[in-house]
């Protein structure tokens, strides 16, 4: 087994894999270490679907970045004959004055996005599950939907293998340096080295990233899956994934249709949860079980917003946010070290729809030095702009 390489990525996780996949398809000798199996459920990445849209509230800097992603989850899904995607249409309700209605509808108009408004009649007609305030904008975006996290995981790890990857599981990095111009790279087993290092870790970016610990604050999220009154008009083909901007909670609850058991496999149920940061975890040592509170918080939003929607809950678990100061990524070159470490973090909750984007970004900025992607607004330098935590 060759233990020197073009490149050495770290962390075989949501972004790690699809990076693994852009460098093995173009020729390079690349390894890649995971600390867990692949797919795992200790980090961010597990729990069966993840929303995609276009219409990005967050920031419409984004909508270019997603519109490559598009096209690259088509290419993975032609490649593997494996459908990742899933356009079952999102639906948006919040206030007018909401940074969700705001900052969709801004996306939408600058980039010329199909996104219908909705009154409540016509949504009435046309998913009756739902039941929003007056007071609240109903908005409906027919391109977006799901995306399988754990199918796509693997197969950009089996097509990253395919192409002459190596892919090592359980292999925890123990410390790395540069060394002139090379990397080195300790596990537990063995040490290795390459001409670049690419950091995808996830939560654990801050214990392999030099001086962005403090900027990183990892947090423990809860998610549900729930049986409702009635299953039919909850499944996929009857029910939009939905995301909903509450005036009272912190945050924005969103939910998928139910998925059939037999072809995305488990958990069973209608999945709901929310999106804002929860406790503040140190990922070695995160409280892996629910709380009553948790639950209820999420059975609160289902009686408000979706009479029918709750008889009972089936199973809740656990992931992890990595949040930034601003709630935006963080892709760049790690400084000081000649653009041979590249990293990025900090994906706070809504990163993993980029990741058929974020590999081919990490790829050519590791091996060219420079993408043709806007990621400008990612770079890390604008972290300056905050103070460190006290």
């Amino acid at each position: 087994m060759s233990r020197n390489y073009d490149v050495i990525v770290l962390g075989v996780g949501s972004m790690g894999s699809a990076t693994c996949y852009f460098l093995a398809k173009q020729g390079y000798k690349v390894l890649g270490l995971e600390q867990f199996d692949i797919p795992h459920d200790q980090g961010s990445h597990s729990g069966q679907s993840r929303i995609i849209r276009k219409a990005y509230f967050e920031h419409p800097d984004y909508v270019p970045l997603l519109k490559r992603a598009y096209e690259n989850w088509k290419e993975i899904e032609a490649a593997t004959g494996s459908q990742i995607y899933f356009p079952t249409g999102l639906l948006y309700a919040g206030k007018p004055d909401d940074i969700l209605i705001r900052g969709v509808r801004e996306s939408a108009t600058k980039y010329k996005l199909k996104v219908d408004s909705l009154t409540h009649a016509e949504l009435n007609d046309r998913f009756p599950q739902f039941q929003i305030p007056e007071n609240y904008d109903i908005l409906f975006e027919p391109e977006a939907g799901f995306v399988t996290p754990e199918r796509a995981i693997l197969n950009y790890v089996e097509q990253a293998i395919k192409n002459g990857a190596h892919i090592h599981t359980k292999a925890k990095t123990l410390a790395w340096e540069k060394v002139d111009e090379i990397i080195r790279v300790k596990t537990a087993e063995e040490t290795y080295t390459g001409k670049k290092l690419i950091i995808t870790a996830g939560a654990w970016s801050g214990t392999l990233i030099p001086g962005l610990s403090s900027q990183l604050k990892v947090t423990r999220q809860v998610i549900g899956w729930v049986n409702p009154n009635e299953f039919k008009s909850f499944e996929i083909g009857q029910f939009p994934c939905w995301m909903i901007d509450d005036e009272i909670q912190n945050g924005m609850y969103y939910g998928f249709p139910i998925l059939p058991a037999g072809k995305f496999g488990a958990p069973i149920g209608l999945k709901v949860a929310l999106h804002y940061p929860g406790i503040v975890s140190d990922p070695e040592h995160v409280n892996r079980i629910p709380s009553k509170e948790d639950e209820g918080d999420l059975i609160d939003a289902l009686n408000k917003y979706l009479p029918g929607g709750y008889s009972s809950t089936h199973v809740l678990k656990t992931c992890l946010y990595t949040n930034t100061p601003d709630e935006n990524f963080i892709i760049d070159f790690l400084p000081d070290y000649n653009q041979q470490v590249v990293f990025a973090a900090g994906f706070s909750g809504h990163g993993f729809k980029f990741i058929s984007v974020v590999g081919e970004i990490m790829a050519d900025l590791a091996m060219k030095g420079k993408t043709e992607l806007p990621i400008q607004f990612l770079s890390v330098d604008r972290l300056n702009n905050y103070p460190e935590p006290t």
